[in-house]
């Protein structure tokens, strides 16, 4: 809130919005939505970026219920005047660096920042998390949010990964996202937030090596068993692909090293920008099926 009355917020661009009133009618990407929900703001419509599809993505809306909430479209599927044309108060978008609002079209996007205020968070991988949930907490307070994010289970799973990690051989971990049957995106952990975030409670994260990318390393699914990871977090994401039902290069046991049949898909923990569901699941080592808890995995 501005102390003359009225209100105002400075996004990470560095630019200054103002209204008269803290802005009621928000459309949001549908993370920054999924965010701002966990602060009790439910906003009127969410669009998408590029890797998505036709519907809203669930495991990017986290807890925001979807019945009733505004799908605007994802990439260049968003129609910018059918945003302008729901007349909402405020656009609340990302950026990956630069401040090129996330996920949208740049001639969309400079279409709707001449109709409707737009605050940018800066999500890229310059912050760490805890400056990211800082900055969507300020933002979702400036809107008069009715309650803070629940912090237990976040806190209750970072205590427990201490432990985890603190004790002798503890687990390797290889975050990735597949892309085919013969393709796979290998997370370089200290381009992630999230991933660095796990990797300062203790987690010992795979770094891909050398390569092309800047943010993952696309190779092979053979590259990916070689760094022998004994717990692999796997993009849930829809635009994902399945991970292949492989056989042979068995470990120990005689379980396939690769994913025996199928890689089971185990829990989900509250990303920790405000505790939205993230965009990883964990698969378990050797396929073992691992007993569902309390949410502890990677962001």
């Amino acid at each position: 809130m501005s102390p003359y009355g009225g209100w105002e917020f400075t996004d990470d661009r560095g630019q200054l919005t103002v209204a008269d009133r803290p802005p009621v009618r928000v459309v949001a990407y549908i993370q920054a939505g999924a965010t701002l929900w966990d602060h009790g703001l439910r906003p009127m419509g969410v669009f998408g970026s590029h890797h998505d599809g036709d519907s809203p993505d669930p495991a990017k809306a986290g807890g925001l219920p979807l019945d009733g909430t505004r799908d605007f479209g994802a990439g260049s599927s968003v129609d910018p005047d059918a945003v302008i044309a729901a007349e909402p108060d405020l656009l609340v978008a990302v950026s990956y660096g630069g401040g090129q609002i996330y996920g949208i079209d740049p001639e969309a996007a400079k279409h709707l920042e001449e109709r409707v205020p737009v605050v940018v968070v800066d999500v890229g991988r310059d912050r760490p998390l805890h400056g990211i949930r800082d900055r969507f907490t300020a933002l979702a307070r400036s809107l008069g949010a009715p309650r803070e994010p629940d912090e237990e289970d976040l806190e209750w799973a970072e205590a427990r990964l201490r432990t985890l990690t603190a004790r002798p051989a503890a687990a390797r971990v290889l975050a990735l996202s597949a892309a085919g049957p013969g393709t796979v995106h290998l997370a370089r952990p200290g381009t992630w937030p999230d991933l660095r975030a796990l990797t300062a409670l203790g987690v010992d994260l795979l770094d891909p090596g050398q390569g092309a990318g800047g943010n993952w390393l696309t190779t092979d699914w053979s590259q990916a068993l070689a760094l022998e990871p004994d717990v692999v977090l796997g993009d849930v994401r829809a635009n994902a692909a399945t991970p292949p039902r492989r056989s042979g290069a068995t470990g120990s046991g005689g379980h396939s090293r690769s994913g025996c049949a199928r890689w089971h898909g185990i829990r989900r923990r509250r990303a920790a920008t405000g505790g939205t569901r993230g965009s990883w699941t964990r698969w378990p080592r050797r396929c073992r099926r691992v007993r569902r808890g309390r949410a502890g995995g990677a962001a």
